[in-house]
């Protein structure tokens, strides 16, 4: 961290200390500091990537849909075809279809995911209405398939900075911990009424076309965060394994199993020393916090991340994600 930034940082940690908003007062000052830098330095990441995101997503709509009234799947998909049939504001529907779903996301995910999501999503309306981006082609195939690209390569971007553009996935992972879908499943079946919808009203080769751009979309979301799935599973080793666990219980409201593992990077005839390996499932919208809670307790612990085609019991559909942003 730069030195005079150092100091800033320093100083309102002390201002905290002395007004009593700290909430961690047993901790060293010197913890505190450290902890809010890797915060800041998270949420900087954070909002970069959510800004490529909206620039990326913003783009593959005016520069590639909107001239050739395509559509997509999602909320994104809903209010182009509203756009489309009534001709009301696509910037106004797309911040008012999505805002039951960041209502949601507020109560089920959390405060700070809920906020980064409003601004995402306030920014995508406002770039869609004001950056007058060049119409790219005319060709239906490239539309679709470059439309879809950008689009999905903003939406992947936002996800990686801890937000979201469209808020179908909210939805999604909501109504999978009330019934027995898999959040993939929800998403496929709002998408076929989207496409079902807009053959009837508008035309069927605009709805086959909205299918290759919602498939073009989904394959760039899933390659730009590393092909994760609806949850993820995390394997943690590291010598503050007892806080990490502390962290994932009483920060983010989620469940962990230890795993009594040895160290084994030793030469033969050396003891191999205990240590306790942390497992935890979360869902891929949870992943930048959880590395902000572990980076401020180890900066040099291992982790290991793996896709999870879904979840069965436990408290990772059960127990709401409230906790997310306690601190």
């Amino acid at each position: 961290m730069i030195p005079f930034v150092h100091k800033i940082i320093a100083k309102v940690v002390k201002s905290r200390q002395k007004s009593g908003k700290s909430q961690n007062d047993t901790e060293p000052f010197e913890k505190r500091v450290s902890n809010l830098e890797v915060e800041i330095t998270h949420q900087i990441g954070d909002l970069f990537f959510l800004l490529l995101g909206v620039v990326s997503a913003s783009f593959g709509l005016r520069g590639f849909l909107m001239p050739s009234r395509f559509i997509d799947g999602g909320v994104t998909g809903v209010s182009l075809m509203v756009n489309e049939l009534l001709g009301i504001s696509f910037p106004l529907l797309l911040v008012c279809f999505n805002l039951p779903f960041l209502i949601l996301a507020y109560f089920s995910i959390g405060k700070r995911f809920a906020i980064k999501s409003v601004l995402g999503i306030v920014l995508l309306a406002l770039a869609v209405a004001i950056i007058p981006y060049p119409t790219i082609t005319d060709d239906k195939i490239l539309v679709a398939a470059f439309g879809g690209l950008f689009l999905g390569l903003g939406i992947g971007l936002a996800i990686r900075g801890g937000a979201i553009i469209d808020g179908t996935e909210v939805l999604a992972i909501f109504i999978s911990r009330k019934t027995s879908l898999t959040v993939g499943n929800v998403i496929l079946i709002f998408n076929v009424i989207i496409f079902a919808t807009a053959s009837y009203f508008l035309s069927t080769e605009i709805a086959l076309y909205a299918i290759l751009t919602y498939f073009a979309a989904s394959k760039t979301v899933d390659f730009v965060i590393d092909g994760i799935e609806e949850f993820m599973g995390i394997t943690i080793i590291s010598a503050k394994n007892e806080e990490i666990r502390l962290a994932i219980i009483e920060k983010m409201g989620r469940g962990c199993t230890i795993y009594k593992g040895e160290n084994g990077f030793s030469k033969e005839g050396e003891t191999r020393k205990p240590v306790d390996v942390v497992y935890t499932v979360i869902t891929r919208l949870e992943m930048s916090k959880l590395k902000t809670e572990v980076d401020k307790i180890d900066s040099q612990a291992f982790m290991i991340m793996t896709s999870v085609k879904d979840a069965k019991g436990g408290m990772i559909k059960k127990k709401p994600i409230k906790k997310f942003d306690k601190k």
